[in-house]
This record gives structure tokens, sequence and C-alpha cells, in this order.
């Protein structure tokens, strides 16, 4: 299997918030804003949309690290280092 880049740990970090919260619109995400508070997502789904990055990814996401997923860059960051995946060209 290929190591995922940027743009497809993007699409998975929007699949699990949408399958927790179907009523977001993923485009009006900003990537440098913290993701519960611009989604209204409470710790609970917070932590349901982890597992399902977990479940999708295949990697562990420790607690200690929920730090680094709070922006969507911040996960993006943390996934790609975790996944041992590829920058996105340019």
């Amino acid at each position: 299997m290929d190591l995922p880049d940027r743009e497809q740990l993007k699409a998975a970090i929007f699949e699990a918030i949408t399958s927790i919260a179907p009523e977001i619109d993923t485009a009006d995400i900003r990537p440098d804003r913290p993701l519960r508070q611009q989604i209204d997502l409470d710790s609970f789904d917070f932590l349901n949309v982890i597992i399902r990055l977990h479940e999708t990814l295949g990697i562990d996401i420790p607690e200690s690290d929920y730090g680094e997923m709070q922006t969507l860059d911040g996960a993006l960051d943390y996934l790609l280092r975790r996944c041992g995946g590829k920058a996105a060209p340019g």
C-alpha cells in the first residue's frame, strides 16, 4: 500500500468528521483554527473522529497526542509523521 499524502489524509479527516456529524460542510473548515470550535464537536464526538481515523488509517493516536489534532493543519502534520506519508508537491 502506498503511503498517504496530505490530500489523502485530509480526505480521511473529512470523512471521519462527516461520519460523526454529517451536517458539517467541510469546505468551511479553516486549517489554522481549532476544529472542535469550528464544527461544534464535543469531546465524545472528537474521540469518535480519532477512533475513525485509527480504523481508517490503521495507526494508533494516543491520548497524549490529541493536542496535535486540534487544527486541520496540525492534524495533517501529525498524521503525515505517523503514517510516514509524503508531503504535498510544491
